[in-house]
Parts: C-alpha cells; structure tokens; sequence
C-alpha cells in the first residue's frame, strides 16, 4: 500500500453530521480531450484557464469557442465548467478583464476562480451572471477573511493549503458558505502560491502564469569562501561544496498532497467541493484520480456509518504518476518528511499505452489508439468509467489497414486487438513498467 506521512498521529475526528449534499468532485482540464475524460471519468465540475488571465501559461489552455464546446460537453452530462482567473494583477492586464468576463458569460461558464480584488469588482461590473470562486492564491486562512469575502460577493473560498482540517471546521462554524479545498495533487512548497524563485532564476512571473516549477530542480549546497583566502582564489575557486561528489543533489519542493484514505474527516468537516490538482497531467492521470475520488464520496455519502476505504482505490492512485503523499496541513504543521529531498523524478507504476476508440461485440476486437509502445507478448490491463479492470495478454494485433503486427511504436496509431472482455469508448488502456 502507497505509504503517506500523516502528519499528527491523533486522527481528527469531527461531529457526525447530516450530508445534506454529496461533496463535488472537481477534476482538472488542460484541453477539451481532457475534460471529456474528467467528466466521464466521474467530475462534478472541471476547472480550466483561458488564453489569458491564469496562471497556467504553458498548459494548452482554452479558446472562447473551444470553452463554448466544453460547457455544452459538461452541462450535456451534468456538470460545470469553472475558469481560472486568478493572477496577481498589474495595471497592464485591467485592460483585458472585462471584455474577457464578458467572453466567458457569454458561452455559459459556471464560475470564475480568482485571486485579485480589482478582478472582483471589474467582474460584478462586466459580468454580473458569472459565479465568483475565491482562488486559493488569496491565502484565506479564517473564518473572518471568510466573511468578508462573502460580503463581497463571493460564492465560494478555495482555502489555502495551511489550513487544518480543525479551521475548515471552525470556518463553517461561523460563516455559511460553499469551502473548496484541494484534496490531491502538487503543492508549493511556498505559502499558497505565493513563490517568487521562478522571478529570480527565469525572470518568469509565477504569479501571472509563468511558473517554471525551481523549486523541483536539483540544487547543491556551497559555504562562499572569505575574500581575503588568497590560497583558494589562486585555483580559481570563491565557493567549496558542503557535500561530497557522492551525496546526491536535492531538491526544495513537497511530496504530493492525497487525501483519498481521509476523505471522511473532510466531508465531515464540511467541505463542499474536493480540488484535484493536475491540469499540466496526462488524461490517464486525470481519469484516473477522480475516478478514485469519485467511488470513495459515493461510497461513503450511501453508508457513512459502514464506510470503508476499498484498498483498490489506492491502488489504482499508485498506478497514476505521482511523487511520494503527504496529508499536507490538514491534521498540523508538516515537517522535513513532507519534503522532497532527493527524489525529484515522479513514480508512475504504469504506462498509458492505449485508449479504446470502437469495439466490436460480434469479432471480439477492440479499436484502440497507441499512446505509449506495446507489443505482443505484453501483458497490459483495461480499465474505465464502469468497467471493472481486468489484466490479458496481447497476443496478436493488427494496424488500420488489418495488417497483422509485432508492436505499436508510433504515437497516436490506430490497433486492433481482441479483448478478453467487452470495453467502450472512454475505456483505457496500460501496462506496468519493466
């Protein structure tokens, strides 16, 4: 089993309390492709950013007409839409805001996340239709920060990272309203966002988009030599490493956050809506965590009382990329243990190999786009929105053209292959790591 650091020992356990309403499972978007599959894959709600005015620069983001595709797709099967809007403003960007507002109003997105106030106020203005989601960029912490946010106008408050499942309960306590929390995913190891080392090392403002994720590089240590030590100034050195060539380099960011084992005390708790992490990661990733999430709110929102953590689930969060987990803040202060140190590379178990694009009941044979390299011989498993998992081995496949092949090398190529169980579309495709 996926060992994660709990952070305090003395498990948090609130007042059981009537769930009036199941919790959200809201699943991150890159593309419209990965949207699909989050809402398929079990997403009450899906978070993207547009083309401007987040703070995912690098991520393929959304045009206005590929985010009217996306709410059409996600409220045709029940679910909303929120975008990202939540950079630190300057002056230059106030120009864009309110003809972009007015954009999203405009296709039908649920809600807006943002951070800044002035982005706030301008909305109310431009588009008053348009739900307001307080951005975890906003560090919100208690209960009166809260209130006042709500005062504004605000629906929702996507809390910070820091804050305890203890002060999620006291916050719900004194003020009514939707809380948000992330429940899996990355984490900044500075103070909910607030990093400003991708400015210092890029020149790339992390609070306006442009992250570039140093806190992950590998780092050495050097003690910075007196300017007088004329010896070491002779061989050209100014700086001696603290560590010897066989020490490895470290890194200063944070183990994932996963609070799929925990999801009790959150519901408990009172949060509304349950934030995954990950609109830079692969739609198998995506699928595959809210799908997790998904079976654990349903399973406990039918029985509290008998509720138990099916170890599958975990188990198939294994199968996803991720780094080592940690419980992040939610029951005390993290320590070095939460901490990447040397181990920077992510761990996934499995490869996305295929996605199933037709099958056909009468032949047997499932239509299936490559996404990673598999050959006869592998042994590779199926798994899907419904359909329960199941493990076969490839023994004979065939290119579009029914040709009969060895191997799948090239992205994206269309393969048939005979399955040992019916599949749909949405269905995927993996195989273990060697």
């Amino acid at each position: 089993m996926t060992e994660i650091n709990v952070i305090s020992d003395k498990k948090i356990v609130t007042p059981r309390r009537t769930i009036l309403k199941k919790p959200e499972v809201l699943a991150p978007a890159g593309n419209l492709e990965k949207l699909k599959f989050a809402v398929r894959y079990g997403a009450d709600a899906v978070y993207i950013g547009g083309q401007s005015l987040g703070l995912r620069a690098n991520a393929d983001n959304f045009s206005f007409d590929e985010m009217q595709a996306a709410v059409e797709f996600a409220h045709e099967h029940g679910a909303k839409v929120f975008v990202a809007t939540n950079i630190i403003a300057h002056n230059e960007d106030l120009h864009q805001v309110d003809d972009f507002m007015r954009n999203l109003q405009r296709v039908g997105i649920d809600a807006i996340i943002v951070a800044d106030p002035a982005l706030i106020e301008r909305t109310k203005q431009a588009a008053p239709d348009l739900e307001l989601h307080l951005s975890t960029q906003a560090s919100t912490t208690n209960w009166q920060t809260v209130q006042f946010w709500k005062d504004e106008g605000v629906s929702r408050v996507v809390l910070a990272r820091e804050v305890s499942i203890r002060e999620i309960c006291e916050i719900k306590k004194h003020v009514d309203i939707e809380i948000e929390a992330f429940v899996h995913g990355a984490m900044c190891i500075s103070y909910s966002g607030r990093c400003v080392l991708s400015n210092h090392f890029t020149a790339r403002d992390s609070n306006r988009g442009g992250c570039s994720q140093s806190c992950r590089w590998q780092y050495d240590m050097f003690e910075e030599l007196p300017k007088d030590d004329e010896s070491m100034e002779q061989i050209g050195k100014k700086a001696l490493p603290m560590f010897s060539e066989n020490d490895p380099q470290f890194t200063m960011s944070s183990k994932d956050m996963c609070m799929l084992e925990f999801l009790p005390d959150m519901i408990e708790a009172g949060v509304d809506s349950f934030k995954i992490e990950g609109r830079m990661k692969s739609i198998h990733y995506v699928a595959t965590v809210t799908n997790q999430y998904r079976r654990a709110v349903d399973a406990y929102c039918a029985d509290p009382d008998n509720y138990k953590l099916n170890p599958e689930w975990m188990e198939e969060i294994r199968k996803a990329s991720h780094r080592s987990l940690t419980t992040g803040f939610f029951y005390g202060v993290p320590t070095e243990k939460d901490q990447l140190y040397g181990e920077n590379e992510e761990m996934p178990q499995y490869d996305f190999a295929g996605l199933v694009l037709d099958y056909d009941p009468e032949t047997g044979i499932a239509t299936l786009q490559q996404r990673n390299k598999f050959s006869v011989g592998d042994t590779v498993e199926f798994f899907g929105p419904t359909l329960d998992r199941f493990a076969q081995k490839v023994k004979e496949m065939w290119n579009e053209d029914g040709e009969e092949i060895a191997s799948a090398p090239h992205a994206m190529q269309t393969i048939k292959l005979r399955v040992a169980r019916p599949v749909s579309r949405y269905d995927m495709m993996r195989k273990e790591k060697k």
